[in-house]
């Protein structure tokens, strides 16, 4: 099995449309110069739904200085 995309616009297909075809398919297609190889990674995005990813923020902390961190503890006994 080999990945192709289309790089010119052909009866029934679209431009970069990506299929996955087998090797002798491929290569007759390949060939005549309307599609050319591509990885299996660039096909897998092309056909697959991305993982949305969450961005869990983080509460933001105070940066104390050492002379700070000093003060609040002697403030503390």
């Amino acid at each position: 099995m080999k990945c192709i995309k289309c790089i010119k616009v052909a009866k029934g297909y679209e431009l970069d449309e990506i299929r996955r075809i087998t090797d002798v398919e491929a290569d007759e297609r390949v060939k005549g110069g309307y599609w050319k190889f591509v990885p299996k990674s660039e096909w897998k995005l092309a056909t697959r739904k991305p993982k949305k990813v969450e961005v869990v923020a983080e509460p933001q902390t105070e940066e104390l200085s050492i002379e700070e961190k000093k003060l609040k503890r002697n403030k503390k006994k």
